[in-house]
């Protein structure tokens, strides 16, 4: 039997911040959860503690709200991981895609330039890193990263041998949850965005 058959690498969105809820990109301004965000998280919580996690290896983005979540969803301490930070956004910063489109139609962060912030190339180089950080420990325990949106997707993107711009194809609603592991030692997505039923994810 393959090592790797039961392998879980759990990725978990922080919750809600106001940013977040106004549809704000958010990278280095390091907001607090809202009230609807820290219920999120306790929800979140409980779907993980269905998955009955081995000994978790349990990393966070540094900022506060994915460190907040990680406490409240009530995972075991958690080591801060600088890889983990949200793609920064650079001059759009607070902004809105419909505002960064009044003078960039069609602009995503995707596809499109990202002024004074990082390229697609840098985030995968980031993501990669952090994959090749934890999968060898992933025979063994369980691993949760506890972070952002756009960065999780592009995590689960490198995971699935995607490019970048590949993580476009996987939304991810804050406090949210996606599972990846193995079938026949390929690696493979098992189940992506899952939001407690108690308290839903905007």
């Amino acid at each position: 039997m393959s090592a790797h058959n039961h392998a879980r690498l759990v990725l978990l969105r922080h919750g809600e911040t106001t940013w977040s809820r106004e549809l704000r990109h958010t990278s280095r301004t390091d907001l607090p959860l809202t009230e609807h965000g820290e219920r999120q998280a306790e929800a979140a919580g409980q779907v993980l503690a269905e998955l009955k996690l081995r000994d978790p290896l349990v990393l966070t983005s540094p900022r506060q709200r994915a460190v907040h979540t990680a406490a409240l969803a009530g995972l075991p301490e958690s080591t801060v991981d600088d890889d983990l930070v949200e793609w920064d956004y650079g001059d759009f910063e607070g902004t809105t895609t419909r505002e960064i489109r009044e003078t960039a139609p069609g602009w995503t962060i995707w596809t499109g330039v990202t002024p004074g912030g990082e390229t697609a190339e840098q985030v995968r180089a980031r993501a990669d890193r952090v994959l090749a950080t934890v999968e060898p420990v992933l025979p063994e325990r369980d691993v949760v990263l506890v972070g952002h949106g756009h960065f999780s997707r592009v995590l689960i993107a490198r995971w699935a041998d995607f490019e970048v711009v590949e993580g476009r194809r996987f939304a991810m609603s804050t406090a949210a949850i996606s599972l990846l592991g193995y079938e026949h030692d390929e690696r493979t997505i098992h189940a992506h965005n899952i939001v407690s039923t108690i308290e839903g994810a905007k």
